[in-house]
């Protein structure tokens, strides 16, 4: 089996290192190392739900979506009565593995029930790492009596690190609001244009919330971080976004009426773990915002948003520090949205590049290029139509990211 080369840390790394995550009444975490994949470290992470937590989940849309996403889409909305119990592994994506694949879900679940005394449909389950290997579940089942004896409220980084694959670093991110906690932890660096989350998103919240809410305001706030993150444009077959509420919380319910504060709060913790997700890009030297105005639709915006944080033309050259602005109006045309190249303006920071569908008077290149040194940049595009917009992250395309990923299996 592969080892783990080392890896060096993005440059684009929070400051800091992992943050503390505050515990989350009701819910307990456990990692240990399995040998899935990966020698020497931790690759399993169990955490433990109490009775009454509710989880609410997004995933995937991919046509290929690997046996634990279908078996967590079937689960979720289930009795809230029992509690419940996630299980993740890294190393092998369980991934179009046929019936194979199902049965090593079944296996793996089966065990952490039996071991938990939880009814199995209230076992959620995730793998990531290489796609089209049976899943070595009697590895993982070995370690379910360990896990279940080491589960401790305070373990998040370590379920964090457990989940890593080509990750150059844990992501984690914390709120508190109203008496209410929300910590979370995410993994993603390649594989990264979701259409519902990012590669897998663990969330825990001590709010007293319903599940159907809690659903709803998940699917709602994915649209605006998850799914508007990319690194290079490819949609995981695994990717899944948990969110529980175990409602241990010594606080009002949160309702429709009162969410405003805890939809805030939660928004903020999903938006740092999405843009950590694009930090730790494969090979990232660059965090990139792009920003749409003036679009006939939101729907165009987000076209022309997504179509140019994609072009790996515009993603090398961010990469080699070239103002290169016409790989920007490249984009933009090819997007498929609404464009008069006569309305179109073009800025990098406060640089007004382009305008009236040439160069602005003001720009000059130097001014480009210093700008394009900076490790975090700003792309506007304004396309002078009516009153869409939409805002999407990425990052640069390196070198480092082939060396990544045509190294991946060995």
């Amino acid at each position: 089996m592969g080892t783990q080369k080392e890896q060096i840390v993005s440059p684009l790394a929070p400051a800091g290192g992992f943050p503390e995550l505050p515990p989350i009444k009701g819910v307990r975490f456990a990692a240990t190392a399995a040998g899935v994949r990966y020698q020497g470290r931790n690759d399993v992470m169990l955490a433990e739900l109490a009775p009454g937590t509710a989880v609410a989940g997004v995933f995937t849309r991919s046509a290929t979506r690997a046996a634990p996403v279908l078996d967590c889409q079937a689960k979720l909305g289930g009795d809230t009565s029992a509690g419940a119990a996630i299980i993740v592994n890294s190393g092998n994506a369980n991934a179009f593995t046929g019936k194979n694949g199902q049965n090593a879900v079944d296996k793996v679940t089966g065990a952490v029930a039996e071991a938990l005394g939880l009814p199995r449909a209230r076992v959620f389950s995730a793998s990531t790492g290489v796609i089209g290997e049976p899943l070595p579940h009697e590895r993982i089942t070995a370690k379910i009596a360990e896990l279940a004896a080491g589960l401790a409220p305070d373990r998040l980084k370590d379920a964090a690190e457990a989940i890593m694959t080509t990750d150059t670093f844990p992501k984690g991110a914390s709120a508190r609001v109203g008496g209410v906690t929300i910590s979370g932890f995410a993994k993603g660096s390649g594989m990264i244009a979701p259409d519902m989350a990012t590669m897998l998103v663990y969330i825990f919240t001590d709010a007293k919330i319903a599940q159907p809410l809690l659903q709803q305001v998940l699917s709602e706030l994915t649209d605006v971080t998850f799914n508007a993150i990319t690194v290079d444009s490819d949609t995981s077959t695994s990717d899944s976004l948990l969110l529980c509420a175990t409602g241990a919380a010594d606080a009002e319910e949160i309702t429709a009426a009162n969410i405003g504060p805890f939809r805030d709060a939660l928004h903020g913790v999903m938006l740092d773990l999405a843009h950590q997700v694009v930090r730790d890009g494969e090979g990232a030297t660059k965090f990139v915002e792009v920003r749409v105005t003036g679009a006939a639709s939101d729907a165009d915006a987000r076209k022309v948003a997504m179509a140019t944080a994609n072009s790996p033309l515009v993603k090398t050259a961010i990469a080699g520090e070239d103002p290169n602005w016409g790989r920007v109006v490249m984009a933009v045309g090819k997007s498929g949205a609404a464009a008069d190249r006569d309305r179109l303006s073009i800025r990098f920071g406060d640089i007004l590049v382009a305008e009236n569908g040439w160069v602005a008077e003001s720009y000059s290149e130097a001014a480009g290029a210093a700008y394009m040194k900076q490790q975090e940049l700003v792309i506007g595009i304004d396309l002078g139509l009516g009153d869409g917009k939409s805002t999407v992250w990425t990052c640069d395309l390196t070198h480092r990211y082939i060396e990544i990923n045509a190294d991946y299996r060995s």
